[in-house]
């Protein structure tokens, strides 16, 4: 072999050998970068946050501080936010760490999918204090993270899940009493009656005005009732002008309940009751029913004589079996069941929401309702039977 040869495959060799090297060179340690071991944000900067923004496959929710210090939803009619929720994931975000630096390599950053899955945290200015990109699961748990646009991926504890959609955001509570709250409940009914029952103490039992004779309250119905219609949560919100909210409000049956604080609630529920209408009759292509059925116009000015009946008595019956047709009908089913809800306390939320929109709640609120007066009371129980008198000892 020649000795240029041999040169070239020795260069070439070396080449090859510190391009492997450098492909497969090792990553720094992790703990050189900063960053790990720490939390994703500050706790200093986390006190400063006023908006929360998330985004995830093409759709984004922002959770805004108003100037109130009240967390609300803005795309979603402005509603009080889901605390609770809120606090939840925060306190996720706050305490998950970055447990390792993964990846500073473009080539390895690609692989870790950072794409639209996003979090952000801002203050009352609008300034950013976090801005984070997610990436796909870690098999060793967690996700990948990357900070803003920096060519470095980590890998993080966080496993929140970022929910997008506004409406999912927002507080669904509309009143949510407590039993041992309620003096007072009064119950109107369909035929214009009521029922008021009372107490002076939440460790007294409720009694009932005007109780039928015989009857006794069944303190049982009463405690459903405050549990039923006096906890609501929204399932869905419509326009206030809602054709089947307008058919809910007059279609509807109130129950006022009144706080050992003298605030009163009242809670009136309804909706739009099942029809059931006649279809209208369908023509027929077959010419025994409908237009066609008359014939031509020409058919209907001649005049057959032979075929008009000589006397009363030519005219041909009709046959006893043959029956007009039943007319089809069609069931509409009842629309949704919506809650409208005046609170006594002027400034209570409740009383501003039901201004903005109608609200849906779960049809068991309503039809759980007492129909009539009766469904509330019981027997009273039957007098014990006096012990028989001992025979006197002799």
């Amino acid at each position: 072999m020649k000795i240029k040869t041999l040169v070239l495959i020795v260069v070439a060799l070396a080449a090859i050998s510190f391009a492997v090297f450098f492909m497969n060179r090792p990553q720094p340690p992790a703990s050189q970068d900063p960053r790990v071991g720490k939390t994703i944000i500050d706790a200093k900067d986390l006190e400063s946050a006023a908006k929360l923004t998330l985004s995830d496959q093409g759709k984004s929710v922002t959770i805004a501080k108003n100037a109130s210090g009240n967390w609300t939803v803005p795309a979603y009619h402005d509603f009080p936010a889901d605390f609770q929720k809120l606090s939840n994931f925060i306190g996720e975000l706050s305490s998950a760490k970055i447990e390792q630096f993964v990846t500073g390599r473009p080539e390895k950053l690609a692989r870790l999918e950072f794409k639209d899955t996003k979090i952000r945290l801002a203050d009352g200015a609008d300034k950013t204090l976090l801005d984070v990109t997610l990436g796909k699961n870690a098999e060793a748990g967690g996700k990948f993270l990357r900070y803003g646009d920096e060519p470095k991926g980590y890998r993080t504890g966080l496993n929140a899940w970022l929910d997008a959609e506004p409406k999912n955001w927002a507080d669904t509570n509309l009143v949510s009493l407590k039993a041992d709250d309620v003096a007072r409940v009064e119950v109107a009914f369909p035929e214009g009656d009521s029922v008021v029952v009372s107490r002076a103490k939440k460790e007294d039992p409720f009694s009932a005005e005007k109780a039928p004779e015989g009857q006794q309250l069944a303190a049982s119905k009463i405690t459903s009732l405050i549990s039923s219609a006096g906890t609501l949560r929204f399932s869905e919100t419509n326009e206030v002008n809602d054709p089947n909210a307008v058919a809910a409000k007059a279609n509807a049956r109130t129950v006022k309940f009144t706080t050992f604080d003298g605030k009163t609630i009242s809670v009136t529920l309804g909706r739009k009751p099942e029809q059931k209408i006649v279809k209208p009759p369908v023509a027929k292509t077959d010419g025994t029913t409908g237009p066609a059925a008359l014939g031509t116009v020409a058919d209907l000015t001649k005049k057959d004589t032979a075929a008009e009946p000589a006397s009363k008595s030519d005219t041909p019956a009709i046959p006893a079996a043959t029956k007009l047709a039943e007319p089809e009908t069609e069931t509409i089913p009842a629309g949704p069941v919506f809650a409208f809800i005046t609170h006594s306390d002027a400034s209570a939320a409740v009383n501003s929401l039901m201004s903005k929109r109608a609200f849906q709640v779960y049809e068991w609120a309503f039809t759980s309702l007492p129909q009539k007066r009766d469904d509330l009371f019981e027997p009273k129980p039957a007098n014990p039977k006096p012990a028989a008198a001992k025979p006197a000892a002799p």
